[in-house]
């Protein structure tokens, strides 16, 4: 009965099908390897880097090939600090005595709850973060208040970024087409994927009897 008949698709071809499955499972072991070398490559890359910068300021680094071939550059990108309350008593004090209408007192049977209103609490903080100290401005009174309870914490650390070479009118090989020729030509291999490296070529035999 043909495809016609039935209405039913054909089904794919079994060897189409086989080099599919074949191309996913190999593409993904490599992938396991690659991801698990990268992992470790960034983070001793950033172990280092930070060791730098502490001593010499450094915040860039050039990517070479073995062969000395600039393929890209590293750069620090610094951490960020952001306000935060470290001491909830002194800060709800401080609004109490200040801004009264901003704190909370909560009547719940067997128990009273006493805050900050939590739209005045990201207001103080957005400022003080902004302000890069623990500062809030009256806007009415123009009063400059030293908020008590509040200190600025890192909220992201230091991270490193990749950008890679582009290409130019004399060279239009960017470097990503520089790292991917260097792979093709096992330049690389044995430096950063000792595991994916060809194995060594066995060594030529001498036919000559010996003397």
């Amino acid at each position: 009965m043909s495809e016609q008949t039935t209405g039913k698709p054909a089904a794919p071809d079994p060897a189409t099908i086989r080099a599919a499955v074949t191309r996913q499972a190999v593409l993904g072991a490599l992938l396991d390897q690659v991801k698990d070398a990268y992992n470790d490559a960034r983070r001793d890359a950033h172990t280092l880097l930070e060791q730098q910068h502490k001593v010499t300021g450094t915040t860039k680094t050039d990517a070479l090939l073995p062969d000395g071939t600039p393929v890209g550059s590293i750069s620090r990108q610094g951490g960020e600090r952001a306000a935060v309350v470290t001491d909830e008593d002194a800060f709800r004090a401080w609004v109490r005595d200040n801004y009264p209408s901003e704190h909370v007192v909560k009547v719940i049977p067997a128990r009273v709850e006493v805050g900050v209103q939590p739209g005045f609490l990201a207001k103080v903080l957005a400022e003080a973060t902004a302000a890069g100290t623990a500062r809030y401005v009256d806007q009415t009174s123009g009063v400059v208040h030293d908020v008590p309870g509040v200190q600025l914490q890192p909220s992201r650390a230091a991270s490193h970024r990749i950008t890679y070479k582009r290409g130019t009118k004399a060279d239009a090989r960017t470097g990503r087409d520089l790292v991917a020729e260097a792979w093709r030509a096992g330049a690389l291999a044995a430096h950063v994927l000792p595991a994916l490296a060809p194995a060594p070529a066995p060594a030529a035999k001498d036919d000559a009897p010996a003397a």
